[in-house]
């Protein structure tokens, strides 16, 4: 394919895109495929001599299309949003086209600089204490990361690298090893499943603490973990505040654990991965409270902000707190200007050594929607899950299982277990709508997110609609 072909198929495949996005909403938003459906439509090995690209763009339709669930459509509420849009899909294609790895300022200055500048932005969006930005030449920072899990993991293990050096340096005799068996971590049991995983992976014990009613980490539970630990010989070290959590975005009290991680000597890092667009509205920013005592706080841009997969902010707010953990400089790597202190290196900020252009996608989305533009979204999209949360209440055989705060509406209906599991195979397997369900104590309770750049109250009306009918079915009486 030469530059005469791209340009020509370039204009193709943007229309392409265009007309599938406009035309979402006619698209059955879960497919009718099996398992092992794709295999026996596709050779069994590449081909030797070039294929077609009229081939290919039919295969699409043929092969890829059918078994695509449709995560923009106006039906789909399942999960939590990934976020699209128009701006950040070219930001995505010039990125593409520059096709920088961006491990070091050299490697691509203008790719660093702009990460840079970028997290400095979107950290006063969200009014961020000035010691996590980068701007004024602090201690702090913000980097891209790949997703929550990343950023939750990097925490994890700088916080182990910076308590164990803190240990060993009063305790010389112990060992790495020895500290690393000593150290316990802490979640609320409302955490997302990447916090264990974390835990897993950087070899350190971590303990759920209790939540309360509202599903936010109990503080005195906590402390009380805390004492315990220490008292077994054991060295608390990290906790993870989540500020909406995935089954019902629930939000810890930050001015609460905030305090007892500071006094202990334990990192803070917080997990907002889908709350956190949130607070660039100042209705929303209250639930941000506390964030000072953090040293490490994260959320995607790709959920709700309009920034397409794969965009993490996350800020430090000693960003010596990473390097120090993962720094390594060969011969290979190093450029004239790393010791200068005027750049950064964002390989020491990662798991990865290579990186994307990623910020672009943010330069693109805050000067297309500008600020006012991206809170109105959001907005939007809270408006409907009370919306959806009013037309809930207003059926008696239905009841709402946690505050509905920003764009979750947890519900099911009265009664067990199994009625809500087999309403919920109803809804799945009509495929006219998409849920995921969670458990909230011992019930099983029912997801209705707001995920769809194009979703309207229509939507939200007619999905409604379509629950009450198959409960109405599943209870043997009419519609109400």
């Amino acid at each position: 394919m030469d530059a005469s072909e791209f340009r020509r198929r370039g204009k193709e495949m943007v229309d392409y895109m265009a007309d599938y996005l406009e035309g979402i909403e006619g698209c059955q938003v879960y497919p009718d495929v099996e398992p092992g459906y794709l295999r026996p439509l596709i050779p069994p090995s590449a081909p030797q001599e070039p294929d077609a690209y009229e081939d290919i763009i039919r295969d699409i339709e043929k092969i890829i299309m059918p078994g695509v669930t449709h995560w923009h459509s106006p039906y789909f509420f399942a999960y939590f949003p990934t976020a699209s849009s128009y701006p950040a899909m070219l930001a995505d294609m010039l990125c593409g086209a520059i096709g920088c790895i961006g491990f070091s300022w050299a490697a691509s200055p203008a790719c660093t600089e702009l990460e840079t500048v970028m997290m400095d932005w979107l950290g006063q969006m969200l009014r961020l204490p000035e010691a996590f930005l980068a701007q004024h030449g602090g201690e702090g920072g913000g980097v891209i990361q790949g997703s929550a899990s990343e950023a939750t993991l990097m925490s994890l293990l700088a916080a182990r690298a910076k308590v164990t050096r803190r240990v060993r340096a009063t305790s010389p005799e112990l060992t790495d090893a020895a500290v690393l068996g000593k150290l316990v971590a802490y979640a609320s049991d409302q955490a997302h499943s990447s916090v264990e995983r974390a835990g897993l992976i950087g070899g350190v014990k971590l303990k759920a603490i209790p939540s309360d009613d509202k599903f936010a980490m109990s503080a005195c539970a906590l402390q009380e973990a805390v004492q315990r630990d220490k008292a077994a010989g054991l060295i608390p070290f990290f906790v993870v505040a989540t500020l909406g959590t995935t089954p019902c975005c629930s939000f810890d009290r930050l001015l609460e654990v905030g305090p007892i991680c500071n006094r202990e000597g334990m990192w803070l890092h917080i997990d907002a991965a889908y709350a956190g667009s949130a607070f660039i509205c100042p209705e929303f920013r209250p639930l941000l409270n506390g964030v000072e005592f953090a040293d490490s706080f994260n959320f995607n841009p790709h959920k709700w902000l309009l920034v397409n997969f794969d965009c993490s902010a996350m800020w430090v707010k000693k960003r010596a707190d990473l390097t120090g953990a993962f720094k390594l400089d060969p011969l290979y790597l190093k450029h004239s200007h790393q010791d200068s202190g005027l750049i950064t290196d964002y390989r020491h900020w990662q798991l990865p050594l290579g990186r994307r252009f990623r910020s672009l996608k943010l330069w693109f989305v805050f000067r297309v929607y500008g600020v006012r533009g991206l809170q109105a979204y959001v907005r939007k999209h809270v408006q409907l899950a009370h919306e959806f949360e009013s037309l809930v209440r207003q059926d008696a055989r239905f009841e709402i299982c946690a505050d509905v705060t920003l764009g979750l509406v947890c519900f099911r209906l009265k009664g067990s277990n199994n009625l809500n599991e087999a309403l919920l195979e109803r809804i799945n397997g009509a495929k006219k709508i998409h849920l995921v369900p969670c458990h909230l104590r011992d019930k099983f309770v029912l997801r209705f997110a707001i995920c769809s750049r194009v979703v309207e109250s229509r939507h939200v009306q007619r999905a409604w609609e379509h629950i009450r009918g198959l409960a109405a079915e599943l209870l043997g009486a009419g519609t109400a």
